[in-house]
């Protein structure tokens, strides 16, 4: 905070959204103001310091950026901030914080109970017990098959950690290689992706939607993998050339695929994937528990707490990168 006057804060969210749990803490130090479209965001924005952003349609915060005129901090209540970043936005002094750390663990606990979930044949099983069909069959062991997660930032570490403790063997990828890291085998380079996709079992998405990993499942990287791996993406759905992965699982190019993300959401209802027997797919929810609404405004409060006194706010986002450092 810059001056004596009392700081206002709006919060944008989807229309008919409740305000986030919580934020009333915020009143007691500060004006709050709630948007949840362009031409309501157009009437906060002026004289609005921070905001809260818990709707991430980029129309309505690009459109209304010209009315921002003392914003200095976004909060976005989410891991991802590719919505956010549009051209105005990264050139500005306005620093962007996100939710890191928020929904690391759960998202890690759905890719473990993905990766058991194949190995184990329980889509199979539940099929069969829709059908009260006793069919017996051997099944996988988890034990001892390759993790390749893409994307070995914090989300990806968890993910590591878990898949480690069950006998997995966890590698990542990230843009700096490092080889002595305490969740994987090692950290390869981005350059080393197509070598080791090559020896994965388990391949998960953990990487932000950037410019650089937008359609980086392709086929070229498909016809990378081994006949017998699933993919499991808890990424961003554009990170994934849909019709690349249909053709590839058709095709046998791959075993099976977890999805959690969608190039488009809703998934609509004649999409082919609702058909695929060999694919698992949940409705963009991997990361959300019980209560983690109140969850990301302690979060925000905590770093609001932080920007009312003048101290350094944590989960700072490299506006250029896309995403937040360690």
């Amino acid at each position: 905070m810059t001056d004596s006057r009392k700081p206002v804060v709006t919060v944008l969210t989807a229309p008919g959204e409740p305000a986030p749990p919580g934020i009333e803490a915020v009143k007691a130090r500060a004006e709050v103001r709630f948007a949840c479209d362009e031409p309501t965001l157009r009437e906060s924005l002026p004289g609005t310091d921070v905001m809260m952003v818990t709707d991430f349609r980029t129309e309505a915060l690009e459109a209304a950026w010209p009315c921002a005129d003392k914003l200095q901090w976004i909060h976005a209540t989410s891991a991802g901030v590719d919505a956010l970043m549009f051209p105005a936005l990264i050139k500005s002094d306005v620093v962007v914080t996100n939710a890191r750390g928020i929904f690391d663990r759960t998202i890690a606990e759905y890719v473990l109970c993905t990766i058991l979930m194949f190995a184990k044949d329980f889509p199979r099983s539940i099929r069969l017990q829709m059908n009260q069909e006793w069919k017996h069959r051997d099944t996988e062991r988890a034990e001892g098959k390759q993790v390749l997660v893409v994307g070995a930032g914090s989300i990806g570490r968890q993910i590591g950690r878990l898949v480690n403790a069950i006998g997995l063997h966890a590698h990542g990828i990230a843009r700096t290689p490092r080889h002595d890291d305490p969740d994987f085998v090692a950290v390869h380079g981005n350059d080393e992706l197509y070598e080791q996709l090559s020896h994965a079992d388990f391949v998960v998405i953990a990487a932000p939607l950037t410019p650089q990993t937008e359609g980086l499942f392709d086929a070229k990287a498909f016809a990378a993998m081994k006949k017998t791996a699933r993919l499991i993406n808890i990424g961003r759905g554009p990170i994934v050339n849909t019709e690349a992965l249909l053709k590839a699982l058709d095709d046998g190019e791959i075993a099976g695929a977890g999805l959690d993300v969608f190039e488009e959401e809703p998934l609509p209802s004649d999409h082919p994937l609702w058909q695929r027997e060999n694919v698992i797919m949940t409705a963009h929810m991997a990361g959300d528990f019980i209560g983690w609404k109140r969850a990301l405004t302690d979060q925000f409060l905590e770093n609001f707490d932080r920007w009312h006194k003048r101290g350094e706010l944590f989960n700072l986002v490299n506006k250029e990168l896309g995403y937040a450092g360690s």
